[in-house]
């Protein structure tokens, strides 16, 4: 490296926050470097190296035996029993991007890098465990190529661009246009903007409705009329029938996306009625002979410090909370608070205990009191559960709906959040911190100034009543943790929420008519001579290309999450020519691990956002924050964010191989075809996952169902024997083994294993039959009833045997003949491909998180559009719940609709 980049200045001075960047970039320090890094020719950015989760650290086997955790329990986090009753936590109504793994991932610390007086970056301190390298069979491509697999996807992502590019100029040449035509329209004739929105036809284009609904809303307008006339006429009136409920229920439905209507950022609704809000039951003490032991003694607690007990008591069985140094200290601190606020405990004579160890601490009787009361509700009747379950509907029925401008919506979260510890995700600072019970008197309601308040539970008040119009929440409080306001919204299928998602995709929509200029500005700007325009233009790239999140600043007391802005010195390490390895923590405490090819300027950017003096703890973009980053955005497009670009690359991604695709076969194999595309959206827009704990075994088990059909299959061979020996010397001897691989040991214990599911299901039916009879008040079955069924199975069992001994299969069924077992062998070997196809499509998908890709950032059009255009059932990749969440994408669009 030349004396003279090493001597140019490139630290303004130390600020309280780290070294900054000078405002300016010297030409001569381009040209320097441009001499110094090694130049591999054109760079096609876009895809990770390597892409795949962070498996976790290693960790002691052994955690120690204290405060009654057992080196027996599991990591199983169950949920907590704290509560007598089965209260499910409501999350917050907050709009997330990414649905939030449950498991935390531990980070090594931050590697150590020397002096940069070279400017080349010490490799990443070892780590454990890298990500794996995607493969080939993860995007459905053939491993034989003789083109890399990671040039493949780079040269498909660059196609995808340039058809990106090629669009937005299309769309605005269009605008252009139709702006001429309208400035040259003659001024006799009326305008278009002059034209009652009543009057105007729904274009397709403008907001992705169907051009068929125009003419079929005025189907109905007509049948409506004919039906008014054909009443006034008074001719007899037919009964209604279900079909017609339907249809009128239907003709009812608020169409919204048809004319989105109150689409701003103003008033939301005109009238709103609602109950409020579900509090958790109050705390139940604890039965008298259950007790914290305190260094061996019983003690006996206020119920406020029993309830924080029983908080930490209940989860012994959670070893990656109750191992945790930060978790069992925070509690600790709050725990002994709460003590010393109510006096601490009592030994059986009545004397003060003061509890000041967490070692002493004996949790042990705590956790197996409630460890057998989870028991108990597990073993519970099928009919007394259904009881419960019910009683609890109709107890919270009256909060499930609220009336909003006139029209029933079902209400989100309407239950308050039960007092427990604070778990957080990954590293958190408040991890094990006590979250306090909400009282009324800190819950606002929002309501309409007409509508009736709902009372507050008895003896208590609302914080505060509002008539707040331009918020879509029913409710909000303050919770103790982070100081964060929660919220009480719609459900995900109610109209406003299904509006949030129209307008978030129809954003995304919008930037693809701005994307080439974007990009060719920042491609620009990567070169500027001033250090702010340089640094947004890299970060712009980084969250364009790689998905990457903005970021935003935290304070001291928050988890040390990053995205893009706040990106420190430490979270990059540059290995030439050209990769970037970023390595830190990002939403959800999660950690982000890539290693990407990047262009060569902004390989040369990135050196020179992290020059010496910098050091660990400095920002990399230091004249750069999330809100400037924003701002510009704005200026290209109203209400452009950094987040749009990974709704609109998922989107446009999905979209441009949805073009390409021709999808045959059978339904599982057109099911294979939209998950192949949909994971090379998850990769080329880094969305990951960690593989399951279960992946494994899953993948065991679907392996035995297809070798237990494969044994089936065996089976109906002998039959055929059986009924036909000739076809042993007409097909070859061949043709009847057993395959290789299915060994009598197989055999043995799948055998067995048929006859146990056997037994458990005569077992099953037998106890839902009895609970039949005792809800229509008749008397059960005996046990003798049991064992005559159950003697099913042992003929079985027997059958089995009988065959395995000898060798030979006797025909099954009425009149078996060789065409009809055949008959029988091909619907077994379609059973078997189909399952062969779900088998690797799920192995598949073990790296990849397809859900994040299909629910939060694909437009959910996209998905119906592939599923009207290959004939395959919605219900094959939305469930109940999506359906009903993304029922205006199902209804608006047909299959020629685009992105």
């Amino acid at each position: 490296m030349s004396s003279s980049e090493d001597d140019t200045p490139l630290i303004k001075g130390s600020t309280t926050n780290g070294v900054k960047s000078t405002a300016t970039i010297p030409k001569s320090l381009d040209k320097a470097m441009d001499k110094a890094l090694p130049s591999n020719g054109t760079v096609n950015p876009g895809i990770s190296i390597r892409n795949g989760p962070v498996e976790d650290m290693d960790v002691d086997d052994e955690a120690p035996a204290t405060n009654g955790l057992t080196n027996g329990a599991n990591g199983k986090r169950k949920s907590r029993g704290s509560i007598g009753k089965v209260y499910k936590e409501s999350t917050s109504s907050e709009e997330e991007d990414e649905k939030p793994l449950s498991k935390r991932r531990k980070t090594s610390k931050p590697a150590e890098s020397d002096s940069d007086a070279e400017m080349s970056d010490v490799p990443l301190a070892k780590i454990s465990k890298k990500p794996p390298k995607v493969t080939a069979a993860q995007i459905g491509e053939s491993d034989d190529s003789d083109i890399p697999l990671t040039k493949k996807l780079v040269k498909e992502k660059v196609k995808i661009e340039k058809r990106a590019e090629k669009t937005a100029k299309a769309i605005r040449a269009d605008e252009d246009k139709e702006k001429k035509r309208r400035k040259n329209k003659p001024a006799a004739s009326e305008s278009d903007d002059d034209v009652p929105l009543a009057k105007k036809k729904p274009s397709k284009a403008a907001n992705g409705v169907k051009k068929e609904t125009t003419s079929t809303a005025k189907k109905t307008k007509t049948k409506v009329k004919e039906e008014t006339s054909t009443a006034k006429k008074g001719k007899v009136k037919k009964e209604s029938t279900e079909q017609d409920e339907d249809a009128e229920a239907e003709e009812e439905e608020f169409r919204w996306w048809e004319d989105p209507g109150k689409s701003d950022d103003s008033i939301k609704w005109d009238t709103l009625e609602h109950n409020g809000v579900v509090f958790p039951p109050p705390y139940q003490p604890l039965p008298s002979h259950v007790k914290l032991v305190y260094d061996g003694t019983p003690v006996t607690l206020q119920p406020e410090a029993e309830e924080i007990a029983g908080f930490y008591g209940a989860m012994l069985n959670s070893t990656v909370n109750v191992t945790n140094d930060t978790f069992n200290k925070n509690f600790f601190a709050d725990f002994k608070a709460m003590l010393e606020k109510t006096g601490h405990g009592k030994d059986r004579d009545g004397d003060k205990v003061k509890i000041s160890s967490f070692e002493k601490c004996d949790f042990k009787p705590i956790f197996e009191y409630y460890d057998a009361e989870r028991e108990k509700k597990k073993a519970l009747p099928g009919a007394e559960k259904k009881a419960l379950k019910a009683a609890k509907d109709e107890q919270e029925a009256p909060y499930m709906f609220c009336t909003w401008d006139g029209r029933k919506q079902k209400v989100g979260n309407f239950r308050v959040e039960p007092p427990g510890l604070f778990r957080g995700r990954g590293e958190h600072p408040k991890t094990g911190k006590v979250k306090a019970r909400v009282r009324p008197e800190q819950v606002t309601i929002n309501i309409g100034k007409e509508a009736t308040v709902p009372p507050a539970p008895e003896g208590h008040e609302w914080k505060e009543v509002k008539h707040d119009k331009t918020g879509t929440w029913l409710a909000m409080w303050q919770e103790n943790i982070n100081g964060a306001y929660k919220y009480v919204m719609l459900a995900a299928n109610s109209d406003v929420k299904g509006q949030s998602d129209f307008k978030k995709f129809e954003k995304a929509r919008e930037l693809k008519k701005h994307i080439d200029r974007i990009r060719k500005d920042y491609t620009r700007d990567l070169s500027s001579g001033v250090m702010a325009d340089r640094q947004r233009a890299t970060a712009v790239y980084l969250i364009d290309k790689f998905a990457l999140r903005a970021g935003n600043e935290k304070g001291e007391d928050e988890a040390d999450t990053v995205g893009c802005c706040s990106l420190k010195f430490e979270h990059i390490t540059l290995r030439p020519p050209n990769t970037v390895i970023f390595d830190f923590l990002g939403k959800d405490s999660i950690r982000f691990y890539d290693e990407v090819e990047v262009d060569n300027q902004v390989f040369k950017n990135l050196k020179i956002f992290k020059k010496a003096p910098k050091k660990d703890g400095d920002e990399i973009f230091d004249r750069l924050t999330t809100s400037a980053l924003n701002k510009h955005l704005g200026s290209y497009m109203t209400g452009l964010t950094a987040k749009v670009f990974r709704t609109y690359n998922a989107s446009w991604t999905m979209a441009s191989l949805l073009r390409d695709l021709k999808s045959t076969g059978n339904l599982a194999e057109k099911v294979k075809d939209y998950n192949d595309a949909n994971r090379k959206v998850a990769i080329l827009c880094n969305h990951k996952r960690t593989v399951a704990a279960g992946h494994a075994g899953s993948m065991e088990k679907m392996e035995d169902k297809i070798n237990g059909l494969r044994y089936q299959q065996w089976r109906i061979k002998q039959m055929i024997l059986d009924v036909d020996p000739k076809q042993k010397k007409k097909r070859g001897a061949d043709y009847f083994e057993l395959p290789e691989d299915l060994t009598e040991e197989w055999v043995k214990e799948h055998v067995a294993s048929e006859v146990e599911k056997k037994r458990e299901a005569i077992q099953k039916k037998f106890a839902k039959d009895n609970e039949k009879l005792v809800a229509e008040g008749k008397k059960e079955m005996k046990t003798k009833e049991l064992d005559e069924r159950l003697e099913e199975a042992d003929e079985l069992e027997k059958k089995y045997k009988k065959e395995i001994k000898t060798g030979k299969v006797t025909a099954e069924g009425k009149g078996p003949t060789v065409e009809k077992l055949d008959a029988n062998m091909e619907k077994m070997e379609a059973r078997i491909e189909t399952m062969k196809v779900q088998k690797d499509d799920k192995d598949n998908n073990k790296e990849v998180a397809l859900g994040t890709s299909k629910i939060n950032y694909i437009d959910p059009r996209l998905t119906v559009v592939f599923s009207k255009k290959f004939n395959v059932p919605i219900e094959r990749f939305f469930s109940k719940t999506l359906r009903e969440k993304f029922d205006w994408a199902i209804k608006s669009v047909d299959e020629d609709w685009e992105f």
